[in-house]
């Protein structure tokens, strides 16, 4: 497979991918936001939501309860936006990247491994039998799609003959990946909402634990968790551009105008989705995740590697 040429640009420009981050991840809350307005009859309301939660949560004192490992809390709270930051370091703006890793995929696979430990310290440090309850929840569910998206991010590695992001979205001048590894591009949004702890998988912060993981922060504590979430959904709809989706490729627009749009319909997408999935049971989606999503992955990566073989 011939290399992809990328430009790496300074490390200054990380405050631009920060901002274009932080603007998607708004972009899904204020979506999210919308759509529940709308649901409730609420009208065409709900745009501004999230900057007046912003502002409110900034405004509110932390409270933690006694003898709350607050270091712990803090650090997975805080965790998840510097995770979502690391995922982007690797994902090409059309032809410039932060950083043109030869292990990209592996290093994207690496952060979202990394939640498991973050969503688990923000309920553990809590102290709270709630918090406690999120986080085994959610590495319930985590024991269920991280091994299939394990899987399905090797397919296009396969077929791209490279662990590189930028040889991926490369190899896919003539046909983009998503044609012919659909099972591959379903099972990687599903892992990408389950790390973001979206919709079938908030059972972590669900209303019937009072919140769990969320049901003891407040304060910048709760925002930065949160806006952790939606900057890791915006991260992953991201990701699945140069690995399915052909990169920056289409007509009339400049490339890094190619991979903020489909990053959009990626992310507008999996938001619109959460009113139209009920919240998996970790139990029954751990039993689902064995016998039909990482077999399902493993078929994938054995067609890919036999059309891979067969082309020579």
């Amino acid at each position: 497979m011939p290399e992809t040429v990328l430009t790496t640009v300074p490390a200054g420009w990380a405050v631009l991918a920060g901002i274009v981050l932080c603007a998607l991840a708004f972009f899904a809350a204020a979506l999210d936001s919308a759509l529940s307005a709308r649901a409730e009859g609420a009208g065409r309301g709900g745009w501004l939501a999230p900057a007046w939660s912003t502002v409110r949560l900034l405004r509110q004192r932390r409270r933690t309860v006694v003898t709350a490992d607050t270091l712990l809390l803090r650090v997975g709270a805080a965790g998840m936006l510097v995770g979502s930051f690391l995922m982007v370091a690797v994902i090409p703006l059309g032809r410039w990247t932060l950083a043109d890793l030869d292990v990209g995929v592996v290093w994207f696979n690496t952060v979202d491994v990394m939640v498991w430990a973050l969503v688990w310290l923000a309920g553990w440090g809590a102290n709270s039998v709630h918090g406690l309850v999120g986080g085994y929840r959610f590495l319930a569910h985590g024991l269920a799609y991280e091994l299939p998206l394990m899987f399905a991010l090797v397919a296009p590695a396969i077929a791209a003959g490279s662990l590189r992001v930028g040889d991926a979205a490369g190899a896919q001048d003539r046909l983009w990946f998503v044609v012919w590894m659909p099972a591959a591009f379903v099972i990687f949004l599903i892992g990408v909402t389950g790390f973001s702890v979206w919709g079938p998988f908030a059972a972590a912060v669900g209303a019937d634990v009072a919140g769990g993981v969320l049901a003891e922060l407040s304060g910048v504590d709760r925002l930065v968790l949160q806006a952790g979430r939606y900057a890791f959904l915006a991260a992953g709809a991201a990701f699945s551009v140069p690995l399915f989706l052909g990169g920056g490729a289409g007509p009339f627009l400049p490339e890094w105008a190619w991979v903020v749009v489909k990053t959009v319909v990626v992310l507008a997408v999996l938001v619109w989705l959460r009113r139209k999935l009920p919240v998996f049971r970790p139990d029954r989606f751990l039993e689902f995740g064995w016998v039909v999503l990482l077999p399902a992955a493993v078929a994938q990566d054995l067609v890919v590697s036999l059309v891979v073989v067969w082309k020579g």
